[in-house]
């Protein structure tokens, strides 16, 4: 039985050196030391090994807490050598949840050649850095609701990190994808060979490891050598727990398989006649197998069993495949859905800043474009804020209207009662007249002796008989300066609910 098997290795070795003549693979190596992974992920003195992590990190048996669940934290780990290879794969497994709908700040993988802080400003760490981030952003900054979002960001050392727009005029390409609050672990695999950059995630809605889809790919990036990796995620005003699982690091090494040169005739007919005598010996020790263990050899009938399925087995194998069709299709849609959304949204960036030089100067040709990409004239809480005044304006008029009306039509029934009950009684009424004549002598005897008394006091106690009068310029002058203090109130709460709200 040993022989036999020793034989279909023989076969197998010689089959694959004649399919694999003349082809060229990439080599691929794990390397330890710039890896982690539980079980026993950390020291019991809680060291990490080949790692070192500080700020507000903390290292288990099972994950790397980057950042927990309170405001303004930060954290960072990173390798104590740097890297002695050119290409490489890194999986990350993360999770990153939280008990609010939105979540902040977020987590980013790192590739630089110097390590960063533990605490720095971009992320949990330094900002200008040398080398390659790819962020995972959480919270929305410039309110354009295009978060969770994952990016990529390729520094010289001299650039500082852009939070305002989130890294928009410097991110290098990225994707629109929810990793918060999954059933399962999040998984990015971030791949640099031949100076590509791939990245493929895992959205954490399934356990199958085999479920990536592309995020994004960039060419031509280049990247120094012998740099550190990286993690490190931050909190604001808004907290998240961010943990890592693992972190598995490949080396990518271009390798010519043995047999890489062309073959000559002689030398392949020499290779087919040993697999064809190999075949032989392998046939005939398969009889002589069948013929010293009679009793362990199956009948053929038994065979045959195993070629049918029941009506229950084929049911459920066309269940499970019109399972799985269904999820290609659901992924190949979000896919296409995701395709159209990045294009709506570099349309949405050409159409602002192709309004932002018709407001301003003209771009000149060969000139630069600007910094900063300019904003919409209008926003959505600008838009709906516009909607709600119109929305009351019009009910404003309409309540005016019905008032308008109401008074309209009870002074038509006040004539339409007058001229009835003149009608009734043969004209108007001489008592009625009489009654109004003495009212208006009465009010016009009162006023004139009012007159009659301001006029007999003096001017200064007819102005201001008892009490002590304000000029109308000084109350101007206190009501300007109440107006003022409130202004200056509203503005300094305003700033306090916005420093409240995101910290960097």
């Amino acid at each position: 039985m040993a022989s036999i098997k020793l034989n279909l290795v023989l076969c197998s070795v010689i089959f694959s050196v004649l399919v694999c003549v003349n082809t060229q693979s990439v080599h691929r190596r794990f390397e330890y030391k710039y890896s982690f992974k539980p079980p026993y992920l950390a020291q019991k003195d809680g060291s990490v090994p080949f790692w070192e992590y500080g700020g507000n990190a903390i290292a288990s048996g099972e994950s790397v807490r980057l950042a927990p669940s309170l405001r303004s934290q930060k954290g960072a780990i990173w390798t104590k050598t740097p890297i002695n290879f050119d290409w490489w794969e890194v999986d990350v497994m993360f999770k990153v949840t939280g008990r609010g709908r939105i979540g902040a700040d977020g987590l980013a993988f790192w590739y630089t050649t110097q390590r960063g802080d533990y605490t720095g400003e971009v992320f949990g760490s330094s900002d200008r850095w040398n080398g390659l981030a790819v962020i995972f952003d959480s919270f929305d900054n410039d309110n354009k609701h295009n978060n969770p979002y994952i990016m990529a960001i390729v520094n010289d050392g001299t650039k500082v990190f852009d939070h305002k727009s989130d890294g928009s005029t410097q991110l290098l390409s990225g994707c629109l994808r929810d990793f918060r609050n999954k059933p399962f672990p999040t998984r990015a695999r971030i791949e640099y060979y031949l100076n590509t950059l791939t990245v493929y995630f895992h959205n954490g809605m399934t356990n199958n490891e085999a479920d990536y889809e592309l995020c994004f790919r960039a060419e031509n990036v280049q990247l120094p050598r012998g740099g550190h990796f990286g993690l490190s995620a931050a909190t604001g005003g808004l907290a998240d727990d961010h943990d890592v699982i693992h972190l598995l690091t490949t080396s990518l090494h271009q390798q010519q398989q043995p047999g890489g040169q062309q073959m000559s005739a002689d030398e392949q007919q020499k290779l087919s006649q040993e697999y064809q005598e190999y075949q032989k010996k392998l046939e005939q020790q398969k009889e002589e197998y069948r013929k010293e263990h009679p009793d362990e050899v199956r009948d053929k009938e038994g065979e045959m069993d195993d070629w049918f399925e029941s009506d229950g087995q084929r049911e459920l194998r066309q269940i499970f495949q019109g399972q799985m069709q269904i999820h290609d299709v659901l992924r190949d849609l979000n896919k296409k859905v995701d395709e159209v959304i990045g294009k709506q949204m570099n349309s949405l960036s050409m159409l602002t800043a192709v309004y932002g030089h018709t407001q301003g100067q003209p771009i000149q040709p060969g000139a630069a474009p600007p910094a900063q990409i300019p904003s919409l004239p209008i926003g959505r809480h600008d838009w709906d804020a516009l909607v709600a005044n119109n929305q009351i304006m019009i009910n404003t008029i309409a309540e005016l209207k019905g008032f308008i009306i109401e008074v309209s039509r009870k002074s038509d029934s006040l004539l339409a009662s007058g001229g009835q009950a003149g009608a009734a009684a043969g004209g108007i009424n001489p008592q009625f007249l009489t009654e109004m004549r003495d009212s208006v002598l009465q009010v016009k005897q009162t006023v004139n002796g009012v007159a009659q008394r301001l006029v007999a006091q003096p001017a200064a106690q007819a102005s201001c008989p008892d009490v002590s009068c304000v000029s109308f310029t000084s109350l101007l002058l206190v009501v300007a300066a109440q107006l003022s203090l409130m202004f200056v109130y509203s503005l300094y709460k305003e700033r306090k609910e916005a420093q409240a709200k995101k910290f960097f």
